[in-house]
């Protein structure tokens, strides 16, 4: 009888070096909210030849720092800021606390339910809600009702919570760069520890990575216990030209890659892609109105102007919700 031996290891190694051609061709894709267009082909291209040991290109990764915008870019932000609605519930909350509020803007015309009333107070109105509503206790205190609120209340216009109302290609993709060595940063207008309680749940971003507005606090000690109490006043906005001095302030890098969706987000981008080496700059286009919301210029939330005219010749990577996105939420299937 013939050693049959030799054939069978010839036989084995051969399905070896079939199963190693086979299975990458078959690889699950990183991305699969998203359409293969360009937009998620540049993404892909970036990422691979910053992480491809030996190229031109690569960066280490230690430097391979991705911050995005929350507002609009991760989650929605329509019909209005969801940390807006936050602070108009906790605002009619603590309103009997505060009878001077009844004669006063723009807290008057909050409690009346007159919303244009409240919106001609303009950003000074909503700064004096926001720190009205987010003052007056220790920072512990103010998480945990930040984080009561956001895993009750609910979208206006879905019906689900406000964190279902994430973006599953941003998910996917903030996924797709940790798993490259990238590390994440949300830097925000929004508040810092009105996010910091949910964002590692929601997004697996930790508290240290938050980069958001902030109000005053100062340290005492309380009945014999040291507490940070939140002040009335704003100490830092992390908006327009405040982002990249955030991201120094807290982050000490700058990132090779931004993510924004409107003008708010544009010193972001600019200083992200100004830097020396691979830079990649990404702007979310809410172009679908019948599976999210569509607006750009002329909106008073999330307005995207100079952003929409400078993207093209900056290099920047316009993500049109409506033609990139298989999917927009968790939930909502394709």
């Amino acid at each position: 009888m013939k050693n049959k031996r030799p054939k069978i290891v010839f036989m084995a190694l051969l399905f070896g070096m079939l199963v190693s051609t086979i299975i990458p061709t078959f690889a699950a894709d990183p991305l699969p909210s998203w359409n293969d267009t360009d937009t998620k082909n540049a993404i892909v291209e970036f990422v691979e030849k910053v992480t491809e040991e030996g190229s031109p290109d690569f960066v280490p990764p230690a430097e391979r720092i991705a911050t995005f915008d929350n507002d609009g870019t991760l989650w929605g932000e329509q019909p209005t800021y969801f940390q807006l609605a936050f602070a108009i519930d906790r605002v009619k909350e603590i309103a009997p606390e505060h009878p001077e509020w009844k004669t006063k803007e723009p807290f008057a015309s909050l409690l009346k339910g007159n919303m244009k009333g409240l919106a001609a107070t303009g950003q000074k109105g909503i700064l004096e809600l926001v720190v009205a509503s987010h003052a007056g206790m220790s920072s512990e205190a103010f998480g945990k009702i930040a984080e009561d609120w956001i895993t009750t209340a609910k979208h206006p216009k879905s019906g689900k919570l406000y964190t279902e109302m994430v973006y599953q290609p941003m998910l996917e993709l903030l996924d797709y760069l940790r798993a490259n060595g990238f590390k994440t940063y949300i830097v925000s207008g929004g508040g810092i520890e009105f996010m910091r309680p949910w964002t590692e749940r929601v997004y697996g971003i930790p508290p240290e990575q938050v980069v958001g507005s902030s109000i005053k606090t100062k340290y005492e000690v309380k009945e014999g216990h040291p507490v940070l109490t939140r002040l009335p006043e704003m100490d830092f906005i992390d908006d327009k030209a405040g982002k990249p001095v955030g991201i120094n302030s807290h982050i000490g890098r700058r990132p090779i890659l931004a993510g924004g969706n409107s003008d708010g987000d544009f010193q972001m981008l600019e200083y992200t892609t100004s830097g020396e080496g691979p830079r990649l700059g990404l702007i979310v286009h809410h172009t679908d109105a019948d599976r999210e919301f569509a607006y750009d210029r002329d909106s008073h939330i999330g307005k995207l102007d100079k952003g929409l005219d400078e993207a093209g010749k900056r290099g920047w990577v316009l993500i049109d919700m409506k033609k990139d996105w298989k999917q927009i939420y968790p939930w909502s299937g394709n």
